[in-house]
């Protein structure tokens, strides 16, 4: 008899067999799990789609017509003009962190020297210029700079603190501020040498004769700023050709470098004054003056100005030899003007001007600073020489040949404390004008309604950028628009509460209440 064939079907033979698994487990091994399939669940709905009237309930803002649209068509180029903070690119995150760009949100940073070099950030020049009102956060900005570029081996100078603001950053960082004034016992010379006579003996002829010109022409350059910010009733004495002729002539005579001498000694502003009040006969002659008296009523507002300066706004500050040891190892040097009338502190800013630079012409790259001009706009308002003086310092900020180089950063109120250098339309005023753009880096604090378009007038801001200079910027202090070559940034600067400790200007305030 035939075996009869099972017929449970192949699905149910297979079901009562065993697996992989199973078969696996006989052996003695075990198979790893199947993860699970999870489903993932619909993301939370972030914004509700709504009508363009606003939701249909009570309180919800509906309007029974719909807002109108602008529709605007224009190039990458047009659009920063009408919205100047929504496409403005990023900075690179580099330098000092200062706080909030408040149009993206992020961490806004400012590395000026670094910006230079960069080929996407437009700006050829790493000077800053800082405006605002009084309690708009100028000092809190340039202290927290100044302290955060400590981070990247920038030191910093002060050079002329007018108001003893920068004592308690001193202090924290164990330095002990130059005080000047009348009766005190520092002394700067204006026409100190610098790095540039270290060596003399050893320079060829022509490397003597190029820093023979950089420093006499940035000594004539401070001669005839002071000469030229004494009065003469309404008017201003004047320093022309002949009056420099004879300056230089006298300076490279008591200096030796007339006569060859293999090193230049250092004169001083009294040395010059009594050189050209008592002449030399080599220096008549040099000068092409007939006789004595030829040469003493020719120079005779010279001399005078000159004997003013040197017997009243400059005795005991810049009557001397440089007399104090700097120690430019420091993290600071501050130099103090807070104990000067209020008249001499223009001349004083323009002395210490003058010494600062030639302290700085000559230095290592791995030397950078950050040099603070604070109340810039005293100096600026002694007149149209003052104005080129400082107009010289700034573009120092490259260094000499090629070598150097510091962050000028200058503190002012308002564009006008520039402009009035000069009348209208004058020399001086012109001058103070172009010497904005000497900065490519623009600060600009809380301002009223007029300094804000005196601003716009200058920078070309445009209405975005003044509504928020007028309106948000007077908010909080701290905020400001920053001018990086022509881009803007809103920007929120954060305090640390050390660093707010520091950077407070109200304590005589604060301690009257």
């Amino acid at each position: 008899m035939r075996a009869s064939r099972s017929r449970i079907p192949l699905s149910r033979r297979a079901s009562t067999g065993r697996d992989v698994a199973r078969l696996l487990a006989d052996f003695g091994h075990d198979a790893p799990p199947v993860p699970r399939q999870v489903r993932p669940g619909r993301e939370p709905r972030v914004f509700r789609p709504t009508s363009t009237r606003g939701p249909r309930k009570a309180d919800r803002g509906w309007a029974p017509a719909k807002a109108p649209v602008a529709t605007w068509r224009m190039t990458s180029d047009q659009a920063p003009a009408f919205w100047p903070f929504i496409p403005t690119p990023a900075l690179p995150p580099t330098g000092a962190q200062m706080g909030i760009d408040v149009a993206s949100g992020a961490a806004f940073h400012c590395d000026p020297l670094g910006w230079v070099v960069r080929p996407d950030v437009p700006i050829s020049n790493p000077n800053i210029m800082c405006f605002g009102k009084p309690g708009m956060g100028k000092s809190g900005t340039t202290k927290a700079f100044v302290l955060r570029m400590m981070d990247f081996g920038y030191r910093a100078l002060i050079l002329g603190d007018t108001k003893d603001e920068y004592e308690g950053v001193c202090s924290f960082l164990g330095v002990q501020p130059i005080a000047l004034g009348a009766g005190l016992g520092a002394r700067v010379n204006p026409l100190a040498l610098g790095p540039l006579g270290h060596g003399w003996e050893q320079l060829d002829a022509v490397e003597a004769q190029r820093r023979a010109q950089s420093v006499f022409s940035r000594w004539l350059t401070l001669i005839r700023a002071l000469v030229g910010s004494q009065q003469i009733g309404e008017g201003l004495v004047p320093f022309g050709p002949s009056d420099e002729a004879v300056v230089r002539t006298a300076l490279a005579d008591l200096t030796g470098y007339a006569a060859g001498a293999t090193s230049l000694a250092e004169t001083t502003l009294p040395g010059l004054w009594h050189a050209l009040d008592n002449p030399a006969p080599e220096l008549i002659a040099a000068t092409r003056y007939e006789n004595t008296r030829q040469f003493m009523d020719s120079t005779r507002l010279l001399r005078d100005a000159l004997g003013q300066l040197v017997n009243g706004a400059l005795a005991g500050m810049f009557d001397a030899h440089t007399n104090v040891d700097i120690d430019w190892l420091a993290p600071m040097q501050s130099l103090s003007l807070s104990r000067l009338p209020k008249e001499a502190v223009g001349i004083a800013l323009t002395c210490l001007g003058s010494w600062g630079a030639g302290q700085r012409e000559v230095v290592s790259r791995a030397d950078q600073r950050v040099v603070v001009r604070d109340e810039a706009w005293r100096q600026l308002r002694l007149g149209p020489e003052a104005v080129k003086a400082f107009d010289a310092d700034m573009r120092l900020s490259r260094g000499y040949a090629g070598r150097g180089g510091d962050i000028q950063y200058a503190v002012a109120h308002k564009p006008s404390d520039l402009l009035s250098a000069g009348d209208e339309g004058s020399v001086a005023q012109t001058i103070a004008r172009d010497m904005l753009h000497l900065a490519d880096i623009k600060i600009l604090h809380g301002q009223g309604p007029k300094v804000a378009g005196e601003l716009d007038e200058i920078l070309g801001l445009g209405p975005l950028a003044v509504h928020a200079i007028t309106t948000w910027a007077r908010q909080e202090p701290g905020r400001a628009v920053w001018q990086v070559g022509d881009r803007l940034y809103k920007v929120a600067t954060v305090l640390h509460p050390l660093e707010a400790a520091l950077a407070n200007t109200n304590t005589g305030i604060e301690s009257a209440r």
